[in-house]
């Protein structure tokens, strides 16, 4: 009998769990915990780290996990190379469900950074009003440029509010469409879009937003992670649960 065990967070984890509640496998989701209120799920759910990649490969072993999904967010770069280390260290399967990076489209104004830090370097200059669209987790990193507007949207309202000297702060869970943000890059005078490559459609609203009012995007490249076998379609997990998986492939 399978015992699976799904890094989660993102949208496709959620989907890839419903699929496995309606198959009757046995399936435990894992949360980071940087969601306060996670949505309910069909399978069971465990919230917060394991303790590193050794952590990981106890948890494995203790629960005697038969197969290993990271559909964790493309930049959770720390979870993701721990699940590589961990599936060796126990010769647990593992493949990774993730999403495509986006690709700049015709009409589109972006640039590139390779990281955080390059980002908020390429901020310096003028005052400007900016969708700062990368959740919580670096928004306070931003305040080395305390000149422009920031303007933030998060799933839950923080516990503390961001250090940003000038930002307004929207609460919202999504799923998002391009009218509605262009409404709000227009409502609050929005001149730069700053986000990650995530990747996906669920994100994707305030890019074809940007490229309809011509904004630029400084768009953060994703980080390189290790080598291992990757899918787009919760379809192609169960598939490979099915048939690879079982032989050690």
């Amino acid at each position: 009998m399978r015992n699976i065990l799904i890094l989660g967070g993102t949208t496709e984890a959620s989907a890839l769990a419903r699929l496995l509640a309606e198959r009757g496998e046995t399936a435990t989701l894992s949360y980071a915990g940087r969601v306060h209120n996670p949505r309910p799920q069909p399978v069971p759910m465990r919230v917060g780290g394991f303790g590193g990649a050794d952590g990981l490969a106890a948890y494995l072993r203790r629960e005697r996990v038969t197969h290993l999904i990271d559909a964790t967010h493309p930049f959770a770069a720390t979870m993701s190379g721990n699940a590589v280390m961990a599936a060796r260290k126990t010769d647990v399967p593992l493949i990774a469900l993730t999403r495509p990076a986006w690709r700049a489209e015709e009409g589109d104004r972006w640039t590139s950074a390779p990281d955080i830090a390059s980002a908020i370097a390429a901020l310096d200059g003028p005052a400007r009003r900016i969708m700062l669209a990368l959740g919580r987790m670096h928004a306070d990193a931003f305040a080395a440029q305390p000149q422009h507007l920031y303007l933030m949207r998060f799933v839950d309202a923080p516990t503390a509010p961001p250090t940003l000297p000038n930002h307004h702060l929207v609460v919202d869970r999504g799923p998002f469409n391009a009218d509605g943000d262009m409404r709000l890059m227009q409502d609050h005078g929005i001149d730069l879009i700053l986000c990650k490559n995530a990747g996906g459609a669920g994100a994707q609203a305030k890019l074809i937003a940007a490229r309809r009012l011509g904004l630029p995007v400084l768009m953060i490249d994703r980080p390189a992670l290790p080598e291992r076998l990757e899918v787009h379609d919760p379809g192609a997990v169960l598939r490979w649960l099915d048939h690879d998986a079982d032989r050690g492939v």
